[in-house]
């Protein structure tokens, strides 16, 4: 479906194509199409020459509508003698523009020229334009073993609005397998390279369609999101921490993964797999840590020298197709190696994408953490991205920190260049946070003095105190009652004891001896138990519990009467000499009422007991 388009839309170019511009001729095109990783880089030299009657100041680059939407980095700068893929230090002005009487689906650049070019004279500049998601797998899907196969589409011919005298292509592929690959007139293949031309005299927007089907088993890593956090701190370094969010963009594997297989067969591994990732570092970096959601991954390798560090990776699993893992790897800089002073501004200069080698990225966020009380703050990078103000509140800020955001889409390794943040900063903000710590800690000391050398004892004379106390009297005295009540219970038991007796023996003195010996007890505890009633109910603090205690001595005493009741009916029935079943039908009703009340006493008691 791609390729039909591209070759519709390349044929309506070429019917639709408007008449030259009549002021330029490109007299010479050599392009160049960089076919060896998943990032296509096209590098194109180009002589244009003034055939018109005015000067000129600014060039057309046109590219289609489908190519432009997977350009990510478009650059021109001078020709060099040995022509490189590289980002040059010098490079010209180029805008998006929207020319008149042009065919459509064509998206244009001006390009603008170091000095206007007089009439007849000609100029040689390189233009380098990197695309990504321009290599389309074919088969979509393959297994573990399998190889990666990729097509590419373009034109064998340079579309330009002018017309071009001589031109040629060539395309540099990774591997000299090619399935198949388009041929025209003056087509040559040379191992890993394939030849287009020259091709001369060709009006202004022709166009040629071509198709490449070849072997590409580098790794196609795509970070869908990536996060870059740059903290700096005046006290000597600078924190980068960079949050991955990686997918492999490559042929989608199919089938089960096998761990077993690659380990049975050696020559099995996966030949497109993300196996391990390369960054390189800036070369004093530091501190350097690799890990994931579950923890520190220790599968990581760091050398350096005086150029670079460079951090090998490698992932808890290799990454087939279709996969995705996410992880954050952080190091520190030396302040001096990246933070600058000019006309009384601070700034920051250092890298602004991934240190990662041939990595995509979808979209990218740069987070550059300024110290706490910065002002007059301002970013500047050599290409266009989106940037906004946030605030941090980190460990001893009061206010927050400036946090300067930049965002920017579809990057490739080119964008890794130095960008700048400016901002001024007052060097006696420095002692801000060692003062807050030292007040700190002075203040707790004192603290702690102050709490060792005060009575924390509570007053004698404060209500709290008498309070508890008077509670705690109130508590003694219903443990005190709770003890009589008790005994008195115990002294019933003892005459229910002597009845049980006289039911066996018959002798009616002893049982009475007993009902003596009782009643003196109960005499006893009744004035123990009256003076502890009495200071109860004169106590504020027992009214919660008043009501029990009295309710337990009523029912005590309600109990003590029926006792002696039945114990009277018996001993009056033997006197009399009556039989057995008729005393124990006169007292059966007595019995009831005993055992009931008991119950009540003893349900009061442990009422009691929890206070």
């Amino acid at each position: 479906m791609g390729i039909s388009r591209f070759v519709l839309l390349v044929f309506t170019i070429s019917m639709l194509a408007s008449p030259a511009l009549s002021d330029l001729v490109l007299s010479k095109v050599d392009r160049r199409i960089y076919l060896t990783s998943h990032i296509v880089r096209i590098s194109s030299t180009l002589e244009v020459e003034n055939a018109g009657p005015e000067t000129v100041s600014k060039v057309l680059l046109a590219f289609p509508d489908l190519q432009a939407q997977n350009l990510a980095y478009l650059m021109a700068s001078p020709h060099e003698a040995k022509a490189k893929v590289k980002v040059s230090v010098v490079s010209f002005p180029i805008d998006v523009v929207k020319p008149e009487d042009m065919p459509p689906g064509v998206t244009f650049y001006s390009v603008s020229l170091p000095q206007g070019l007089t009439v007849g004279a000609s100029f040689t500049f390189d233009v380098l334009a990197v695309f990504t998601h321009a290599l389309r797998p074919m088969p979509e899907q393959i297994g573990q073993a399998d190889i990666q196969l990729v097509l590419y589409r373009d034109s064998a011919y340079y579309l330009s609005p002018y017309v071009v005298k001589v031109q040629s292509l060539s395309l540099k592929l990774l591997d000299s397998r090619i399935e198949s690959y388009t041929t025209l007139e003056s087509t040559k293949v040379q191992g890993s390279e394939i030849k287009y031309g020259p091709y001369e005299n060709l009006p202004a927007f022709s166009s040629s369609p071509i198709t490449v089907h070849f072997e590409n088993n580098l790794p196609f890593a795509i970070a869908q999101e990536l996060v870059r956090e740059i903290e700096i701190s005046h006290w000597g370094n600078v924190l980068v921490t960079e949050h991955y969010k990686l997918i492999h963009g490559g042929a989608q594997s199919k089938g089960e993964f096998s761990r077993l297989e690659p380990q049975a067969r050696e020559n099995v591994q996966g030949p497109s797999a993300v196996r391990y990732l390369v960054a390189h570092l800036p070369p004093r970096a530091h501190s350097v840590y690799y890990r994931d959601a579950i923890g520190n991954i220790s599968t990581s390798h760091l050398r350096g020298d005086s150029k670079k560090t460079e951090l090998l990776i490698e992932p808890r699993y290799p990454m087939f197709g279709g996969w995705r893992t996410a992880f954050t790897i952080g190091y520190g800089l030396p302040l001096q190696d990246c933070l600058y002073e000019s006309e009384g501004r601070r700034f920051l200069n250092i890298t602004f994408s991934s240190p990662m080698i041939e990595l995509v990225i979808d979209t990218l966020i740069v987070k550059v953490v300024l110290p706490e009380g910065s002002s007059d703050i301002s970013a500047a990078a050599p290409f266009f991205m989106k940037q906004w103000q946030e605030t941090k509140i980190s460990h001893l800020d009061i206010v927050g920190r400036a946090v300067v955001v930049l965002e920017k889409t579809n990057l490739v390794p080119e964008h890794n260049q130095y960008f700048q943040v400016y901002y001024k900063f007052n060097r006696l903000s420095m002692l801000r946070e060692p003062l807050m710590l030292i007040s700190g800690i002075f203040f707790f000391f004192v603290a702690c003095i102050v709490y060792m050398h005060a009575d924390t004892s509570i007053s004698k004379f404060s209500a709290s105190y008498l309070a508890k106390q008077q509670w705690e009297e109130v508590r003694v005295a219903i443990q005190q009652v709770h003890n009589i009540i008790c005994r008195c219970l115990a002294t019933h038991d003892k005459l229910e004891a002597s009845l049980r007796d006289l039911s066996r023996t018959g002798e009616v003195q002893a049982c009475k001896a007993a009902r003596k010996s009782t009643d003196g007890l109960l005499k006893e505890l009744s004035k123990e138990l009256k003076p502890l009633m009495t200071f109860l109910q004169s106590s504020p603090s027992a009214v919660q519990v008043l009501s029990k205690v009295e309710e337990l001595v009523a029912k005590e005493r309600e109990l003590l009467e029926k006792l002696m009741a039945k114990h009277s009916t018996a001993v009056e029935a033997y006197e009399k000499k009556s039989g057995a079943r008729d005393i124990e039908n006169r007292i059966a009703l007595q019995q009831q009422k005993i055992t009931a009340l008991r119950q009540e006493v003893d349900d009061l008691l442990e009422f009691i007991d929890e206070i």
